[in-house]
């Protein structure tokens, strides 16, 4: 009787993920709308290359493709433009993209002479045939104007508040820190839903997007300036970032570190040490995404972090077998409600109460 259900409703879900870890969340939002994971096969040939097969019809229907991005992202991008195309050369009716976590979304600002790689991903999904897109916490929510079409953007932190809430016993005494003014906006609203303090570190030891060489503070060559002597542009000064310093006080708290990816965890270790020398007495960090790269397990262990929780939006299982201080609240709940709604032709209004602009 499920299938036939399917066949009614008119809409499937794929996962284009190759590894079998990614199909995990994939498997779990399926499990919740009650459906059966669309029929296909992706692999990489021995020459690298990316197929895509996908063996059932889809004329005509809303197909959402589910997409988790591992270590490997830019397979798993062509993965995913690849079953869009797929689909889309197959009359699919509606594409829309589950993609928890954005790829590249850090990249979205211009530098000298880089390029706007978000945005040239937004451009290549549009034009391999997705019709919308499903996402968790951009890393910065402009990212949404980058798009040709709908963007859903959910938000992680109900879920994550309400694991400080249930399981951070004496929560009520603990602040909220931003390891970065970047990441002030961020911890304000955690600060502010759970009606606790917030402190923010900044100075010099954090400085992660360095600006520095950024080519900005480069005196321009002289050819120039020859035709023109007239003009004496104003000079803009260098920085100079301040000794480290906690604006906020910490001691005898609980220190809840709040921001939306964690991968090179240096930036995390280090505020660690800062608050622990402040009298923190327990360090939690609370990440949407735990991408947790290279050496960030052990890194974890030796820290003097106590517990780092991030949602199932990246696959993060051999990170766990690492490092037990590593633990998971799962979203999938939200991402299958966003589905059957958009399925539905319902509000998502309803996912997004509470939500002000500034989050």
């Amino acid at each position: 009787s499920a299938t036939m259900n399917v066949a009614k409703s008119g809409y499937r879900v794929f996962s284009a993920n190759s590894s079998a870890a990614c199909t995990e969340l994939a498997k779990k939002i399926t499990e919740r709308l009650g459906v059966e994971l669309g029929k296909s096969v992706v692999f990489q040939e021995s020459n690298r290359e990316t197929r895509v097969d996908v063996k059932e019809s889809v004329r005509g229907q809303t197909i959402f493709i589910i997409q988790t991005i591992p270590r490997d992202v830019n397979t798993a991008i062509m993965e995913l433009l690849v079953m869009a195309y797929a689909l889309k050369t197959s009359c699919a009716k509606n594409i829309i993209g589950v993609i928890p976590y954005f790829p590249y979304s850090k990249q979205c600002k211009m530098r000298k002479r880089g390029s706007i790689v978000c945005k040239l991903l937004a451009s290549m999904l549009a034009k391999a045939g997705l019709t919308h897109i499903i996402t968790m916490d951009l890393h910065q929510k402009e990212i949404q104007g980058f798009f040709s079409f709908p963007v859903d953007n959910l938000r992680a932190s109900p879920f994550l508040i309400q694991y400080i809430q249930e399981e951070i016993p004496d929560y009520r005494n603990a602040i909220i820190v931003a390891k970065s003014p970047a990441a002030a906006k961020r911890a304000q609203s955690y600060a502010e839903r759970l009606r606790l303090g917030l402190a923010v570190i900044h100075g010099e030891a954090q400085c992660s997007e360095s600006d520095m060489a950024d080519g900005r503070h480069s005196p321009p060559c002289v050819r120039n300036t020859t035709g023109h002597t007239g003009l004496e542009l104003p000079l803009m000064m260098a920085k100079e970032k301040p000794p480290i310093t906690v604006v906020g006080d910490v001691g005898g708290r609980i220190a809840i570190i709040v921001d939306d990816i964690i991968d090179d965890v240096g930036d995390f270790v280090a505020a660690a040490e800062i608050l622990k020398e402040r009298g923190a007495y327990k360090i939690y960090i609370m990440a949407t995404h735990g991408l947790l790269s290279a050496d960030a397990p052990r890194l974890i262990e030796e820290s003097a972090i106590d517990e780092v929780v991030v949602t199932n939006t990246v696959p993060h299982e051999v990170q766990k077998l690492q490092c037990p201080k590593i633990k998971t609240v799962d979203v999938s709940m939200i991402l299958a409600e966003a589905i059957r709604r958009i399925h539905n032709g319902e509000s998502m209004a309803y996912l997004f109460r509470n939500i002000t602009v500034d989050d």
